[in-house]
């Protein structure tokens, strides 16, 4: 097959230009389109809620004069606070042993000596009631203590509300950057949970038992407020602009 030139260039040549000119412009993978302008915004929400839940550590040391008996004197005052804290309501399954210890005194009045020691953390569903298992714990001859860690149950649902207002304040901003480009807010493209310079999560050890001082043995339970605690998230979201009509 003969192809005819035209201008020294084959006729085929310009054919396949303006079947080129005439074809539809490839579809951008992030999905904006040719007249619009793509515009990725970031923002944080946060979410104050009340903690529902309470975690403290109570432990009991014992001081005997061979580690046999100071062991054998400790379980027996650990199975005490034990069934105190069953008796304020603490579920088996919230009652973890955390730490179970035996050593000989090295110094000081008590030298040569053995001191026992044993703790569990527990956790406390029902935040009213801290303050009184705290009290029952102590009452019961804890002299170890620590806490409380007050946390959110259900941190994923106390965050909701924080999601909300972190896409809220992203469309917020989009518009800001629209009307002062003179465009429009078209679509919204993508939503990604978690902003691009998310990090590591630190880590917090538990807490350490420290011994009760005689003046809180002897007092009422201390009281235990909640307060609220704050639940942060972030979003990126992709918005398509245009020109309005």
């Amino acid at each position: 097959m003969k192809c005819v030139k035209l201008g020294g260039l084959p006729a085929a040549f310009f054919f396949a230009l303006l079947l080129a000119g005439c074809a539809d412009r490839a579809p951008d993978p992030r999905g904006v389109d040719h007249d619009e302008t793509l515009l990725t915004v970031a923002a944080t929400g946060r979410a104050e809620n009340r903690p529902d839940e309470a975690r403290f550590t109570a432990g009991v040391q014992t001081i005997r004069d061979s580690a046999r008996a100071a062991n054998e004197a400790n379980a027996q005052a650990m199975e005490k606070l034990v069934a105190a804290l069953e008796a304020e309501g603490v579920a088996e399954k919230d009652i973890r042993t955390q730490t179970i210890s035996v050593n000989r005194i090295g110094y000081g009045k008590q030298e040569g000596r053995f001191e026992a020691n044993n703790s569990v953390e527990v956790r406390v569903r029902a935040i009213d009631k801290a303050s009184d298992v705290v009290g029952a714990a102590t009452g019961a001859g804890a002299n170890l203590l620590s806490g409380p860690d007050l946390r959110l149950s259900d941190p994923e649902a106390a965050s909701m509300s924080a999601y909300t207002n972190a896409y809220q304040a992203a469309r917020a901003r989009a518009q800001a950057y629209a009307g002062a480009a003179g465009l429009e807010i078209a679509r919204v493209l993508a939503i990604r949970d978690g902003a691009l310079q998310d990090g590591p999560i630190p880590y917090a050890p538990p807490p350490v038992a420290r011994p009760v001082s005689p003046q809180m043995e002897q007092s009422a339970a201390p009281p235990v407020r909640p307060g609220t605690t704050t639940s942060t998230v972030t979003v990126s979201v992709d918005f398509a602009l245009a020109k309005g009509e």
